[in-house]
C-alpha cells in the first residue's frame, strides 16, 4: 500500500468536523513515521503559506520538489494541505505534535525540515515571513541555531553558504577530521537508513539532494585547501 493510500485511510477516519490534529492523534507507532512525515510536511507546508501572505502559492506542485505524486493521488495530497489551511489550529500546534511523535526520531525532525525547505523556495522566492516560521518550526523540533543555519545555507541561495558549515565542521578543523565528518554525514544520508527510519520512498529526492550538497561542500573545501587534484 503506497503512502498515499495510508493516508487517505487516516483521512477517512476524520469525524465530521475533525481537523488534521485528530489524525496526528491517531498515528501511532513504528509503521506510520511515514505517514506522519508526509502530512507533517504538506500540513506545516500549507501554514507556511499563509505566513507570506500568499495562500495560493503553495500547491501540488511544490510538494512535487519533495515527493512522488502520482496524478491519481493528487487528490489526497490536496485534501491534505486544504484541511490544514482551514484548521483552526495554528501551526505551532502541529509542529507540537509532531516534536512529541518523533521524539526519539530527531534524524526525521531534520528530514522534514529539509522537507519544509523545499517548499519554501518552490517559488524560486524566501520571504523573511516564511524564514520565521521556519526558525520557529525548528526551534519546536528541537533543532540548534547552527542545524537550522546549516539548512538554510543549503537551500536559500541569497543565504551565505559556507561549506564547512554544510558539513558541520570548523575552518580550523585538521582535514582528516573533516574528511571523517563528510564519511559521517554520506553515511547518515543513505536511502536504505533513511527508509528505516521512516522516511517514506516516496520522498528519496530528499536524499539525493543532501549527497549532492554534501559532495559539493566536501569538493569546495578540498579545492580551498589544494586536495581537489
Amino acid at each position: 500500500m503506497s503512502i498515499w493510500s495510508r493516508i487517505a485511510e487516516a483521512l477517512a477516519a476524520l469525524a465530521k468536523g475533525e481537523g488534521l490534529a485528530a489524525v496526528f492523534d491517531r498515528l501511532r507507532g513504528p509503521r506510520e513515521r511515514g505517514v506522519v512525515f508526509a502530512i507533517a510536511v504538506i500540513a506545516l507546508g500549507a501554514k507556511m503559506a499563509k505566513a507570506d501572505g500568499v495562500v495560493n502559492r503553495v500547491e501540488v506542485r511544490a510538494f512535487r520538489e519533495v515527493f512522488r505524486i502520482a496524478p491519481e493521488d493528487e487528490k489526497n495530497a490536496a485534501r491534505v494541505f486544504n484541511l490544514a489551511r482551514q484548521d483552526v489550529a495554528g501551526y505551532q500546534d502541529y509542529a507540537e505534535r509532531v516534536a512529541r511523535m518523533l521524539k526519539d526520531q530527531p534524524g526525521m525532525l531534520c528530514n522534514l525540515m529539509e522537507g519544509l525547505f523545499y517548499i519554501a523556495m518552490a517559488d524560486g522566492d524566501y520571504h523573511p515571513d516564511e524564514d520565521a516560521f521556519l526558525a520557529d518550526v525548528a526551534a519546536i523540533f528541537g533543532l540548534s541555531e547552527s542545524d537550522f543555519t546549516r539548512l538554510r545555507a543549503r537551500f536559500v541561495p541569497s543565504a551565505e553558504r559556507d561549506p564547512y558549515e554544510v558539513l558541520g565542521v570548523r575552518r580550523e578543523d585538521e582535514m582528516k577530521d573533516i574528511r571523517r565528518a563528510y564519511h559521517r554525514a554520506v553515511r547518515e544520508s543513505h536511502p536504505d537508513l533513511l527508509v528505516s527510519q521512516g522516511l517514506p520512498e516516496e520522498a528519496m529526492k530528499m536524499a539525493e539532494k543532501r549527497m549532492a550538497d554534501l559532495n559539493k561542500a566536501w569538493d569546495e573545501i578540498r579545492e580551498m585547501r589544494g586536495e581537489a587534484a
